[in-house]
C-alpha cells in the first residue's frame, strides 16, 4: 500500500479526492463536448490562417531579421511609453512644485 501514498495531493486523502474528482468532471465535459471543441478549434485555426502577421513569410529569412516588423513597432511602442512616463512625470512634478508653493505661503 505504499505506493498508494504517491497519489495523495497536499497529504491529505481529501484534497486528493476533491482534486480528482475535479479532474473527472473536465474529462466528461471535455468528452462529452469533443465535437463542438473540435468544432470551435477548427474554426480558430482557419481565422489564424487569415491573419496578417508581423514577420516576413520568406523561408529564407532566419533569426531576428524574420520578426523585424514585430521588434520596430515593439521599439515605437517602448519610445512611445518612456515619452509619456517623462511628460506625466514632468507635469506631476510641476503640479507639486504649484502646490507646495501655495500650501507655504500661508505660513
Amino acid at each position: 500500500m505504499q505506493f498508494l501514498e504517491y497519489l495523495k495531493i497536499g497529504g491529505s486523502w481529501i484534497t486528493s479526492g476533491i482534486v480528482y474528482a475535479l479532474l473527472v468532471v473536465c474529462a466528461v465535459v471535455i468528452i462529452r463536448n469533443y465535437l463542438r471543441i473540435a468544432h470551435f478549434t477548427g474554426e480558430v485555426k482557419g481565422e489564424l490562417r487569415k491573419a496578417s502577421w508581423p514577420w516576413e513569410s520568406d523561408p529564407k529569412i532566419k533569426g531576428f531579421r524574420k520578426f523585424k516588423e514585430l521588434t520596430d513597432s515593439t521599439m515605437v511602442v517602448l519610445i512611445a511609453v518612456i515619452l509619456l512616463a517623462g511628460f506625466v512625470q514632468l507635469w506631476d512634478f510641476i503640479h507639486v512644485l504649484i502646490v507646495s508653493f501655495f500650501t507655504n505661503v500661508g505660513r
